[in-house]
């Protein structure tokens, strides 16, 4: 099966720095981030490996063909220490496209973490390797090397739709047990200020809750919670 590379452009980064700062201190960065920007794509439904796992970073996109699930060990090169790579699996969980040694490999080349629309495998060893990885399934098959049979190649670094969102290479993944947002890196700097206001806005809401106030006064000042 062919494999098609095209060009990937990383956002600058200023905008993950700032992002990193404000988001990784806090409680579910993905809804907050959804939250700042109605453009903000937000996927829920993944599993992860540990709880506590969170990343932030562009997204290596991997377009595989519905009708031929292959080994993508061939792209892991085309990766950046920080980059997060997304697998358009379809939802195919019939074979596993992630499992220990390539998580291993994507480690030791500096991956921030995989988003990854299908199943994985050797999750006890995933965990053992505190890689941050989400996924749809579990599967004990691993995919072939090749499936000549698929009607299309692998397409590295095109939009791909996971579930009702389109992620496109280099836009900034915010991943974590809640699911995983998706900021067009030119609202990078518009999502900051507006998570910094939200946040601002929630402690404010926190503070009046544990001094007593109750639901109609909160209402009846914020309009909404």
């Amino acid at each position: 099966m062919r494999t098609v590379y095209n060009t990937l452009v990383r956002p600058p980064a200023e905008s993950l720095d700032a992002l990193r700062e404000v988001l990784l201190p806090e409680y579910s960065p993905s809804c907050l981030v959804s939250d700042a920007h109605p453009e903000v794509g937000a996927i829920g439904g993944f599993l992860s490996v540990k709880r506590e796992h969170r990343v932030i970073g562009p997204a290596l996109t991997i377009d595989l063909p519905e009708d031929g699930l292959v080994d993508i060990l061939p792209v892991l090169p085309t990766a950046r220490p920080g980059d997060v790579i997304v697998l358009a699996c379809y939802g195919n969980t019939r074979m596993a496209m992630w499992g220990g040694v390539m998580a291993t490999l994507a480690r030791m080349a500096g991956i921030a973490g995989v988003v990854v629309d299908g199943a994985v495998r050797d999750v006890d060893e995933l965990r053992d390797l505190d890689f941050p990885i989400w996924y749809r399934a579990t599967a004990p098959r691993r995919c072939p090397p090749t499936a000549p049979d698929a009607d299309r190649p692998v397409q590295v670094n095109v939009p791909v739709r996971i579930g009702d969102e389109i992620i496109r290479p280099g836009d900034i993944v915010v991943a974590e047990e809640n699911g995983v947002g998706v900021i067009p890196p030119p609202l990078a700097g518009e999502v900051v200020a507006e998570t910094r206001r939200l946040l601002a806005k929630e402690g404010v809401i926190r503070d009046k809750i544990n001094n007593g106030a109750g639901l109609a006064e909160l209402l009846a000042e914020f309009g909404h919670l």
